[in-house]
C-alpha cells in the first residue's frame, strides 16, 4: 500500500510504500477510493514541517515550557535529542476517506465486505478504522461527495452546540471549507445566515448557498454587517470556522450578538477574551471538539463502546450518517466546493497546488490502482545483506515511540544486525525501519517466525501483546527481548514460563531477557560494585515522579496495559532485586485513599519489599507530583553509608571511602549497555540476567498490583 506523511522536522510530504495494516478485532480494513484533502488544517500541518526552529517554537509556546522544563530535570542533551526525534516523527496526513470494505474485523456488526464507507482514515491506499469512526453510504451518494463527509460532520458539531431554531440569525466567521459546509447546514436548519471573509470568491459560493455576505477587506465592518443582517436586534448566534491567530473574530462576534447570543469556535483563534463584551450580554461562549461525542474517548473509539442513543443523540458516528442523509436528499451539495481532481500518485502536486494557490478549496484525491496490488504484506527497504549466522539476527515488533527513539537506535549503537521490523499499522515499520536499517518491513509475525535468517527477535508492542508474542517466539526456537513487562496477569506469566522451560528442556535452549534497562545504567553498575562490598542488609527508598496519565490511558487499562505498577513500577523492584542479589520474601502495599474530586488510580501507591539477606525497600510510585521535580530518586542506607542516584545524572556518595560523586554529562538509563548485554548472552549462550529473578520480578510485580486494587 501507500501512505501520504508529513515530515515535521524538514517540511517533506511523501507518499511511502508499506505493508498493508493487519485485520484487528473492532475495526475495518478499507480499500481507499477517493479522500479529501482538509485545506485548513493541512495546509496549517505542511506550513509548520516547512517553518525553522524558531518559527515552530513561535507557533508552540507550551511545547516550548515542557522542553525547558525537561531540560531542568533531564539535562540539555537529552532533552536536545528527545525534541529532535519528536520532530523525526513523520505525521500522517488526512482524515477524509472513502473506500470499500476489504475485511470486518472480529466483534464488528452492521458492516459487510464490499460496502461503501466514509471514515476518518488518512490518505492512504489501504486504512484500518475502528467502527464507530466508519459509516455506510447510501446509494445515491458518490464517492466524490462522501469524502466531505467528516469535514462537515465538524461543523455540524458546532451548529448543534449553537443549538440554533427556525428563522434566527447566524454569522459563519470564515468560509473555507468547513464554513461553506457550516453555511449550507445552517440554512437547513431554516436560518438566516452572514457569511464574513476576506476572500470574495468563496464569499460568491456562500451567496450561492442563500447567504449574505460582508468582506473586510473591501472596507466593510463586519459588525455594522452583523447588526444589519440581525435587524439591528444583534444575531443570534456565532460559529466560527476561521483560522488565524487574531482575537478579532471572537471580539467581533460579541459585539454584534444579541444578548444571551451564542458563539461557537470551530477553527483556531487568539482568545484574548474582553470580559466586558461578554458580561454585558451574558453571552455563551463554547470550543467545538472535531466530530462530537466520542472524538478522543479511547472507549468509544478504539474499543467501540458506543454511547445509549437515549442519552448521547449525536455522537462522531450518527453525525457522519446524518451528513450523508443530507447528501442523499439533495439539502447538502458540495460539488461547487471541488476545485482541483489529483491522482493519488500526484499527492505531491496536490500539496503544492495547496500551499501555493490560497483559493484552492477541495482538492479531491482519486485511487485507481487495482486493490489487488495494494495487499502487499512486506516490502523491502533496501538490498540484500549478507548475515554473520554466528551472530543475532534481529526482527524487530513494534516502532512506536519508545521502540523508535530509545530501542532501535540503542540496538543500533551497537552493531547489531536488523534484518525486518514488522508493525501493525505498516506505515511506522517503514519510518523506523529505513532509519534503523532494517531490510524489510512487514506486517506479518508469522513470517518473521517463519524466517530461519532472523534467530533474535525484540518485542516492543502494547503491554496485553508481550505474553503471546513471547511464546510464539521461543516455540519458533529464537532468543527473545521483551520491553518490560514480560506479563500482564499469571496466566499469561505461567504460559511463558511453560514456553522457556520446554525450549530448554533438551539443553541450552533462546534466551529471554526483559528490558530492565536501569541495571546496566553506568552509575547503576558504579554503585552495585561499590555496595558488594557490604555484608550488612540494605535499606532502599526508590521515589518515581511518574507523572499524571488519564485514567483512560491505555496504560491505565488492566486489560491492555496492565496498569502503570504493572507497566513500570516493574523497574524498579528489578532494581532492588539487583542491588540485595537475593530473592523477595514478603510484599506489603498501599495505595493512597479515596477522596472526593481526585481520580485515584493505582499509580499512587507504595510498595515494601523484603529479602532474604534481610534488605527491605520502599517504591513510592507516585502520579501526583510536580513535572519540574526529577522523575526518579534511588537511596540506599547500610553500614552507616549512604547512596543517592538523582535521575541518572548525578550520583553521590556519603560515607564512602574514595568515592564522592560520579556525574553525567547526559542522562544514560542504561538502554545501551542493556543492548549489549542481551545480544552478548545470544551468543555466549549465558544470560545477561538469570532467568529466575525474570520470573520472580515478573510474579511479584503481579501481586503487587493485584493487592493494590483489593484495597
Amino acid at each position: 500500500m501507500r501512505q501520504i506523511v508529513q515530515h515535521m522536522g524538514s517540511g517533506l510530504t511523501e507518499v511511502l510504500e508499506a505493508p498493508m495494516p493487519t485485520a484487528q478485532s473492532g475495526a475495518l480494513l478499507i480499500q481507499t477510493t477517493r479522500s479529501l484533502i482538509s485545506a485548513g488544517t493541512e495546509r496549517m500541518l505542511v506550513g509548520f514541517g516547512k517553518a525553522g526552529w524558531i518559527d515552530k517554537a513561535r507557533q508552540q509556546p507550551d511545547k516550548v515550557k515542557m522542553v525547558l522544563e525537561k531540560v531542568q530535570t533531564d539535562g540539555l542533551m537529552t532533552t536536545v535529542e528527545a525534541v529532535r526525534s519528536k520532530l523525526a516523527q513523520p505525521l500522517p496526513l488526512g482524515y477524509c476517506n472513502v473506500g470499500v470494505v476489504d475485511h470486518v474485523g472480529a466483534g464488528v456488526e452492521g458492516f459487510s465486505v464490499g460496502d461503501r464507507v466514509v471514515s476518518n482514515g488518512p490518505h492512504a491506499d489501504v486504512v484500518r478504522v475502528p467502527r464507530n469512526l466508519c459509516a455506510r453510504i447510501p446509494d445515491g451518494v458518490d464517492d466524490e461527495s462522501a469524502s466531505f463527509v467528516v469535514l462537515a460532520s465538524i461543523g455540524l458539531q458546532g451548529i448543534r452546540l449553537a443549538q440554533p431554531t427556525l428563522g434566527e440569525a447566524f454569522v459563519v466567521t470564515g468560509v473555507g471549507l468547513i464554513g461553506l459546509l457550516t453555511v449550507q447546514l445552517l440554512r437547513a436548519h431554516g436560518c438566516r445566515v452572514l457569511a464574513i471573509d476576506f476572500d470574495d470568491s468563496k464569499l460568491a459560493l456562500a451567496r450561492q448557498y442563500g447567504a449574505e455576505t460582508c468582506n473586510p477587506g473591501r472596507g466593510e465592518d463586519p459588525v455594522s454587517a452583523g447588526i444589519a443582517f440581525s435587524r439591528e436586534q444583534g444575531v443570534d448566534g456565532v460559529i466560527i470556522t476561521a483560522s488565524t491567530h487574531s482575537n478579532e473574530p471572537v471580539t467581533q462576534a460579541a459585539r454584534m450578538s444579541r444578548k444571551r447570543g451564542r458563539i461557537v469556535l470551530v477553527g483556531v483563534t487568539g482568545l484574548e477574551l474582553s470580559r466586558t463584551d461578554f458580561y454585558e450580554k451574558e453571552l455563551t461562549f463554547q470550543v467545538s471538539c472535531s466530530y462530537g461525542p466520542g472524538r478522543y474517548d479511547p472507549s468509544y473509539e478504539e474499543r467501540g463502546q458506543d454511547y445509549p442513543v437515549g442519552f448521547v443523540r449525536w455522537t462522531e458516528q450518527r453525525n457522519f450518517e446524518a451528513v450523508l442523509d443530507m447528501l442523499a436528499s439533495g439539502q447538502l451539495d458540495v460539488k461547487p466546493l471541488i476545485t482541483h481532481r489529483v491522482a493519488f500518485e500526484e499527492a505531491q502536486r496536490a500539496y503544492k497546488t495547496l500551499t501555493e494557490d490560497k483559493s484552492a478549496l477541495g482538492i479531491v484525491l482519486q485511487y485507481e490502482s487495482p486493490m489487488a496490488e495494494r495487499a502487499v504484506r512486506t516490502v523491502a527497504l533496501g538490498a540484500p545483506v549478507h548475515y554473520e549466522a554466528h551472530r543475532p539476527v534481529l526482527g524487530f515488533v513494534g516502532a512506536g515511540n519508545y521502540a523508535s527513539r530509545m530501542l532501535i537506535p540503542a540496538f543500533k549503537s551497537t552493531g547489531a544486525q536488523f534484518h525486518t521490523i514488522v508493525t501493525s499499522g505498516g506505515i511506522n515499520g517503514v519510518v523506523h525501519g529505513v532509519r534503523g536499517g532494517f531490510t524489510e518491513a512487514s506486517t506479518d509475525f508469522s513470517a518473521l517466525l517463519d524466517n530461519d535468517v532472523v534467530n533474535t527477535i525484540a518485542i516492543v508492542t502494547r503491554h496485553d501483546s508481550h505474553a503471546s508474542f513471547v511464546t510464539q517466539a521461543l516455540k519458533a526456537g529464537k532468543s527473545v527481548f521483551v520491553e518490560k513487562p514480560l506479563a500482564i496477569d499469571h496466566a499469561q506469566l505461567i504460559e511463558v514460563r511453560e514456553a522457556y522451560e520446554q525450549a530448554h528442556q533438551a539443553g541450552p535452549g533462546p534466551q529471554l531477557m526483559v528490558g530492565f534497562n536501569r541495571r546496566f545504567a553506568p552509575q547503576v553498575q558504579k554503585m552495585k560494585t561499590l555496595l558488594a562490598s557490604v555484608r550488612e542488609p540494605k535499606s532502599f527508598i526508590m521515589t518515581m515522579n511518574a507523572g499524571a496519565i488519564p485514567a483512560s490511558h491505555w496504560t491505565q487499562d488492566v486489560f491492555v496495559g496492565g496498569g502503570r505498577i504493572i507497566g513500570e513500577a516493574c523497574h524498579f523492584i528489578d532494581l532492588m532485586r539487583f542491588f540485595t542479589g537475593s530473592p523477595i520474601v514478603s510484599l506489603q502495599v498501599r495505595r493512597m485513599g479515596e477522596a472526593p474530586g481526585v481520580d485515584v488510580t493505582e499509580d499512587k501507591a507504595s510498595i515494601t519489599l523484603g529479602f532474604a539477606d534481610g534488605s527491605f525497600g520502599t517504591v513510592m510510585y507516585l502520579a501526583n507530583g510536580a513535572a519540574s521535580v526529577p522523575n526518579e530518586r534511588f537511596e540506599v542506607f547500610s553500614a552507616g553509608r549512604v547512596l543517592q542516584l538523582d535521575n541518572f545524572r548525578k550520583l553521590k556518595g556519603y560515607g564512602w571511602t574514595g568515592f564522592d560523586k560520579l556525574n553525567l554529562w547526559k542522562q544514560d538509563k542504561g538502554q545501551k549497555a542493556c543492548a549489549e548485554a542481551f545480544l552478548r548472552a545470544v551468543e555466549t549462550g549465558v544470560p545477561a540476567i538469570p532467568p529466575e529473578e525474570i520470573f520472580e520480578v515478573a510474579r511479584v510485580t503481579i501481586e503487587a498490583a493485584e493487592q493494590l486494587r483489593r484495597q
